[in-house]
């Protein structure tokens, strides 16, 4: 699924803000670390999709740099799901 600039900022910045939030109000630090990493996740995420989306419309016919942004998409899809599993397994905890 392919996101719009506008799509990619409101959702990440959103979770980012979030989570921030969540990292300033914590009294633990250990929660307190874990809440920021997450801030940082959806921070990282934001610029790696904006890049990408950059550079399919820059550049994107390109049979060789089409194929390095599906790898590139991919990856971030495998980071995506590793963080979701992240969340249900502290659900559980």
């Amino acid at each position: 699924m392919k996101l719009e600039p506008r799509e990619i900022i409101n959702t990440c910045s959103q979770h980012y803000y979030t989570w921030k939030e969540e990292a300033l109000n914590a009294t633990d630090p250990i929660k307190a670390k874990k809440f920021m990493e997450k801030a940082f996740f959806w921070l990282e995420l934001q610029n790696s999709l904006l890049m990408l989306w950059t550079i399919e419309k820059s550049v994107g016919n390109d049979p060789i740099i089409k194929e390095k942004i599906d790898s590139a998409q991919a990856n971030i899809n495998k980071k995506i799901m590793d963080y979701a599993s992240s969340i249900l397994d502290e659900m559980t905890e």
